[in-house]
């Protein structure tokens, strides 16, 4: 019954097996083998377009990555107050772009919202050379609550970014599952709706150590080679990051796993709404369930062997948890199984 993350799971045996396949004989070093470039097309044909690829080791690497990619003097990133990137990457981003800001944007459980966003960039006013300079627009999808944006955000959201000549981010750890809940296509959830760079995470869905940042515009990708090496994400043996990504898009199997991980979260969802020591903070659609326990409940689905995580209540929502409760993270993944689910929720009753 492990619900702390989809980090604890372990790779998918099409990863390994892969991993094993590739690791024999010789390949050039650097990302130029073979298998890279093969890899890198097979981007091109998920997105449906061209675009530059670049795999690094972490998810953080690859935030802080395409954020130092479009950096400016004085540059300021707006992205959601309780974003990954503000909560959980102990000040990398910042480090990496040496020293660009972060501005807190406010939105519903884990959403900007745009009026909220187009309120704040209004405040750089373009000639007050004290106050920064945005440079961009960071979204996670799915978002750190767990929800999604429908593409008629991302739309607007990509509207008041590119008004100002910011570049859109997106954080896709779980891009994936994001995906599959959303039931768009890659290009409908990224470039199409106005997305300039997304880092595309796979470690969290059945990978072992797969991330990359995807530019949609070749051509606004000359420089990140450089950011990469100079940040020591330029692997040598970049084929072993290759050939988990080669595995991961064969014959859907990414999807596949997302769509089972999403689909565990579901029977998770049905088993707290029929409990009647449980509920649910607010909807969530894709991996993530964030639920209000009593608080010798918890401990005892804890002595059970249940692992999950606390969680701080979303900013907005002073009322969520009372006194003798505790707010919680639920996560399924990919290797999650109804019987874990089921061992999950009659214990919890």
């Amino acid at each position: 019954m492990i619900f702390a993350s989809d980090n604890w799971s372990g790779a998918h045996p099409a990863i390994n097996e892969a991993l094993g396949k590739h690791g024999a004989g010789m390949a050039t070093a650097y990302g130029a083998s073979d298998l890279d470039k093969a890899v890198e097309r097979r981007f091109d044909e998920i997105f449906e377009r061209e675009v530059a690829v670049f795999f690094v080791g972490t998810g953080t690497a690859a935030n802080s990555l395409a954020l130092a990619s479009v950096n400016r003097p004085g540059g300021v990133v707006l992205c959601h107050r309780e974003a990954h990137i503000v909560e959980d990457e102990c000040g990398a981003p910042e480090f990496f772009t040496h020293g660009a800001r972060l501005a807190p944007v406010d939105g519903p459980n884990g959403l900007i919202d745009a009026a909220n966003l187009k309120r704040e960039i209004a405040r750089f006013k373009p000639d007050h050379v004290h106050a920064g300079q945005p440079m961009a627009v960071s979204i996670s999808q799915p978002g750190e609550a767990g929800t999604l944006y429908d593409a008629e955000a991302i739309e607007a959201i990509a509207a008041i970014a590119h008004g100002r000549g910011l570049t859109l981010h997106m954080d896709g750890a779980r891009f994936a599952n994001g995906l599959v809940a959303s039931g768009l296509t890659p290009a409908e959830m990224t470039w199409k709706r106005g997305v300039d760079i997304l880092s595309f995470g796979a470690t969290k869905n059945g990978c072992w150590c797969a991330e990359a940042i995807v530019v949609f515009d070749p051509a606004k990708a000359s420089q990140f080679p450089y950011i990469r090496k100079r940040s020591a994400q330029l692997f040598s043996k970049t084929r072993f990051v290759a050939a988990q990504f080669m595995a991961y898009f064969e014959d859907g199997l990414w999807l596949e796993m997302a769509a089972h991980s999403n689909a565990m979260a579901d029977r998770l969802r049905a088993g707290l709404a029929a409990s009647g020591n449980a509920r649910q903070g607010w909807p969530t659609r894709s991996n993530e369930i964030f639920a209000v326990l009593k608080q010798p409940v918890a401990a005892a689905l804890r002595q059970a062997g249940a692992v999950f995580y606390d969680w701080n209540a979303p900013h907005g929502m002073p009322d969520l948890v009372g006194e003798d409760e505790t707010l919680v993270r639920l996560v399924t993944s990919w290797s999650t199984t109804p019987e874990d689910v089921d061992r999950f929720c009659e214990r919890l009753g």
